[in-house]
């Protein structure tokens, strides 16, 4: 197995790949909420990636993957998702119990395991929350969604891709039918910061939920044309 950077420097190349491939502005800030860190330690850790040459980060600004930096981020997202869409189709995890198992293994597996169980799977596309798997030599699909709080009243489309962290988001999700593949229809936005108004599932079956901030910015959806 090539050497790998350490398990830390993995996991924020893959929280800040993970920021950006869903628009997500990669500040200190936003790390911080995604990795549950103190700002401090955060800040430390941007400083050493840039030193690294895996980051650009101008103070007050976006921080930016380099060219070494992505291809590293793909490396670990591609053993990360393989591992989840392993546990969920051979050995019938949920998809809310799987990002804490990846994310312990994702830093231990060998490539030659990967290569096995990409083949085992069929060389997927997609791991169990709809995210794109890397290929082995690092090409990334760029799927056309969109956040559910970046569309308009009247938009309908399917759920395309899950913020996978959040166990208790995923499982409450699931309870209400909110999963990939489901139809979903934003009605209306209440004002002054209120919850969205959705359907969700086919008429005459759909249902309608109110759903949050938190929510709408961990669905992504393919919107009908």
């Amino acid at each position: 197995m090539a050497e790998r950077p350490s398990p830390s420097v993995e996991d924020y190349l893959r929280a800040i790949y993970g920021l950006s491939e869903r628009g997500v502005p990669v500040t200190n800030a936003t790390l911080t909420q995604r990795l549950g860190l103190s700002p401090s330690s955060v800040s430390g850790m941007i400083n050493k990636l840039a030193q690294l040459g895996l980051v650009t980060h101008v103070r007050y600004r976006s921080v930016e993957l380099t060219p070494e930096g992505r291809r590293l981020a793909h490396d670990v997202l591609r053993r990360h998702r393989l591992i989840e869409l392993f546990l969920v189709e051979e050995l019938d995890y949920s998809w809310d119990a799987v990002h804490r198992e990846a994310d312990a293994l994702e830093h231990a597996v060998s490539d030659e395991l990967v290569a096995h169980i990409a083949a085992k799977l069929g060389n997927p596309t997609h791991d169990p929350h709809g995210d794109p798997i890397p290929t082995a030599d690092g090409r990334m699909e760029k799927p056309a969604t969109k956040l559910l709080d970046q569309v308009d009243p009247g938009t309908v489309g399917t759920i395309a891709r899950v913020w996978d962290t959040d166990s208790d988001l995923l499982r409450y999700l699931t309870e209400h039918g909110m999963t990939l593949g489901s139809r979903i229809e934003l009605v209306e936005r209440k004002p002054f910061g209120g919850p969205l108004v959705v359907r969700v599932g086919e008429p005459p079956d759909d249902e309608t939920h109110f759903v949050g901030s938190e929510i709408a910015a961990a669905l992504s959806i393919s919107v009908n044309r």
